[in-house]
């Protein structure tokens, strides 16, 4: 969501505050804003409503030097998207803030800041912030202590990044539920919502805990938690380097992070597997002693990683035979679950700071389910640090807004799971031993998906004049076609939705004609004659069918029937490989309705507010 950037220096930060903020376009916003404490110690501010590019523009034409700065991309909560309501927001002059979260009191302070003849220049929530901290100073409290007093006094979640012409040189830091990480500088400091946004000035950070507040000077850093006493944060160096998150040859970093995705689930199974084996202390030293009492699994998770948790219901039951049951987290904290004893908790996500996701553990510990596994691309973030065991999915950083080698290694990792859990449930070895080839055998398998390419990008012109479509699928396949459906209408806004074929006559067929394309992944497995016979129906209303097949299953081609084969592949994990193609086929559909692939409209790569 909104993306947050700071810097202290003896040096001019504009330049360090406006890469971070392009930096962190990925995560979603629809305005960006600058200030800083110029050489006369007086705050200074530009902001743009749009692109991080409209703000480079407007700080061309009225350029900001200081060397205390702060920086926001805002995702819009409460307020339009407009120039007034970009962040940072500044009160008379006196405080300057950046915020990323929402605050759920902000109606009752507002209105008892009006009676204290404070004027409101935006609708948002952020800017009873600002003028609680300017409150708190008006009574010859110091900016740490000002802002200390301000978050006792807010209800929600924030970080927050907040600088004073009366303090130069002093940047206040607070977290509470939304992500805020420090980086490590030589005689300065930074504070950001992502690694990604300072990779090019450091990699030393410290990530902030809940309810942390730090006073950071260019030269000094003290960091304090909730109870108000000085700690001392663990210092991590980031793996990530700077031209990760680069382009490099590929036009959008979808597609980059589409062909990323061999190398990707090559480096989640390495060193994970032995002797056709998966090795259980890949999940945590006390992962054995766990997964004994495991007696059914409960996964949450959102979006694309939800549709990971489906297949990974499937695979439970049917190759491990465990009981598995799979929630949308944003569901599942609000609900009154039935308790269940020795449960597995389950949660994916890519950046371990998804808000329902955490709400939803958090609610499932306080609840007694049991034990929790975190699968997460991110280490140190919240979904992490709040798991008993993980499993990082070590899928490298991932730029576009949506997720594409995040799915396939969450997959990967689910089916680790699968066989680790299964072997205490009646897996034999001579099964573990096959399925664990077969994970050996994926990345070349994924290269040879990835060479359909051309073929998709011609089948895509047959999409670029339809509004609607549908995705069909049977069995493990079924959460495929969803997610080939929500990758098609969030790139494309295409609107498409997915349905188990066996569900065509309970409805959707009534929706087949000759305007409304029908995809569907057909791979060889028991399931596919039933398939077949669904796909038939479809062609004798009319409708025209794009089918991801597999070379042996007998799907023919004709003027209605467009077919693709696929690369042979196992059934345990061709839902992996089978993913590939609908990527491909979003992409290049999107490129040719001339969206904005890497950042659609409204959408945020990181949802971390409800």
């Amino acid at each position: 969501m909104c993306g947050i950037v700071g810097a202290i220096a003896k040096r001019d930060v504009s330049e360090i505050l406006l890469e971070g903020l392009k930096r962190l376009e990925y995560r979603g916003y629809d305005s960006a804003g600058i200030a800083v404490l110029d050489s006369n110690n007086q705050l200074q501010r530009n902001r743009a409503k749009g692109k991080v590019s409209n703000l480079e523009k407007t700080l061309s034409d009225h350029p900001l030097n200081g060397q205390t700065g702060i920086a926001h991309t805002r995702w819009a909560t409460h307020g339009k998207p407009s120039t007034s309501n970009a962040h940072p927001h500044i009160c008379r002059d006196h405080v300057a803030l950046v915020h990323n979260g929402i605050i759920e009191n902000h109606e009752e302070l507002r209105e008892q800041q009006h009676e204290e003849g404070y004027k409101f220049t935006s609708e948002t929530d952020t800017e009873v912030i600002v003028h609680q901290v300017h409150s708190h100073l008006s009574e010859k409290k110091d900016l740490l202590e000002a802002v200390r007093c301000t978050v006792t006094d807010l209800e929600g979640a924030f970080a927050l990044g907040v600088i004073s012409p009366d303090e130069p040189g002093r940047l206040i830091a607070a977290r509470r539920g939304s992500p805020l990480v420090i980086g490590i500088g030589v005689g300065e400091h930074y504070i950001a919502s992502d690694v990604a946004a300072l990779i090019p000035v450091t990699q030393q950070f410290i990530f902030l805990e809940d309810g942390d507040i730090a006073d950071i000077r260019n030269d000094q850093l003290v960091i304090y938690n909730a109870d108000g006493e000085k700690v001392e944060r663990k210092i991590h160096k980031s793996e990530l380097t700077a031209d990760a998150v680069e382009l490099g040859e590929y036009r959008h970093y979808m597609l980059k992070e589409i062909y990323e995705q061999p190398r990707a689930v090559a480096e989640t199974i390495e060193g994970r597997i032995n002797n056709g084996k998966v090795l259980e202390a890949a999940f945590g030293t006390k992962a054995g002693e766990i997964f004994d009492k495991v007696q059914g699994v409960h996964i949450i998770a959102c979006g694309t990683s939800f549709h990971a948790g489906l297949v990974g219901r499937y695979w439970l039951e049917s190759i491990a035979g465990i009981p598995c049951s799979v929630e949308v987290a944003s569901e599942f904290r609000y609900r009154k679950p039935v308790v269940r004893n020795n449960s597995l908790i389950v949660t994916l996500s890519q950046s371990g700071e998804t808000a329902d996701t955490i709400a939803g553990l958090k609610e499932a510990k306080r609840l007694g389910f049991g034990h929790s596994l975190a699968i997460c691309n991110v280490p140190e973030s919240s979904l992490v640090r709040e798991s008993d065991l993980v499993l990082m999915t070590r899928a490298g950083p991932e730029i576009g807004v949506a997720s594409t080698k995040a799915f396939t290694t969450q997959l990967v990792a689910m089916m680790l799971l699968v066989l680790v859990l299964g072997r205490r449930h009646g897996l034999n070895e001579e099964t573990e031993e096959k399925i664990v080839s077969e994970l050996i055998m994926l990345p070349g398998k994924i290269e040879r998906a990835l060479q359909m390419d051309d073929e998709i990008k011609k089948l895509s012109e047959n999409f670029a004049d339809k509004h609607n479509a549908l995705f069909l699928g049977r069995g493990a396949q079924y959460p495929i076609a969803m997610e080939g459906a929500l990758k098609l209408k969030e790139i494309s806004y295409i609107h498409a939705e997915a349905y188990p074929a066996g569900e065509l006559k309970h409805g959707p067929l009534a929706l087949v004609d000759a305007s409304i394309p029908v995809i569907a992944v057909a791979p060889n497995n028991d399931l596919l004659e039933k398939l077949k016979s669904n796909l038939q129906e479809v062609a004798a209303r009319g409708g025209e069918l794009f089918v991801f097949a597999d070379p042996k299953s007998g799907v023919k081609e004709d003027d209605a029937i467009h077919v693709l084969f696929v690369d042979e592949i196992d059934d345990n994990v061709a839902p992996i490989v089978y993913t590939i193609p609908l990527q491909l086929l979003s992409y290049h559909v999107a490129v040719l309705k001339g969206t904005d692939v890497d950042k659609p409209r409204n959408l945020a790569k990181s949802v971390t507010v409800e």
